[in-house]
């Protein structure tokens, strides 16, 4: 099995991206949350991806190349000069948190190298770090150099 890196796709394209790849045979993974959508005529619940333009993908680092045979796919993203690698428990972090159907919001904030975040009860830590404080969860994708903010019901 291999790691998983991040590719971006062209806009909006995610979930087609994350489809078309899992239907190739290539895992992949497009965290999304519920949101209610509404119009002039009417409402509607509708999956939002949390990381914008961006998908993540398990391959062997062999395979790589075979990400681009699929339409919507941009290119990989790199994090320090090297391919941006998402670790398995954050990306388990993620569907974990994501199951709950219970987000409200959520926004991605860059982090800079080096930079501690302010994460609540564990003191400047960093790492992974799966935070719940009373309305929040806090999600550090180090690797990749995100962290994801999720505002909970």
């Amino acid at each position: 099995m291999g790691s998983w890196h991040v590719i971006y796709t062209k806009p909006r394209a995610e979930k087609m991206v994350e489809e078309r790849l899992n239907n190739f045979g290539i895992e992949a993974y497009c965290p999304v949350k519920q949101e209610v959508k509404q119009w002039s005529d009417r409402k509607k619940k509708i999956l939002v991806p949390v990381l914008p333009s961006m998908v993540l993908v398990n391959i062997d680092e062999k395979e790589r190349n075979k990400v681009f045979d699929i339409p919507g796919v941009v290119r990989y993203m790199f994090w320090l000069k090297k391919h941006a690698i998402v670790k398995d428990d954050e990306v388990a972090s993620l569907k974990s948190l994501l199951s709950q159907n219970n987000i409200i919001s959520q926004n991605t904030e860059t982090l800079k190298v080096g930079e501690n975040i302010n994460v609540p009860g564990f003191e400047n830590q960093i790492g992974i770090i799966k935070k719940i404080s009373t309305n929040q969860i806090w999600v550090v994708l180090k690797n990749l150099g995100y962290v994801i903010k999720l505002k909970i019901a």
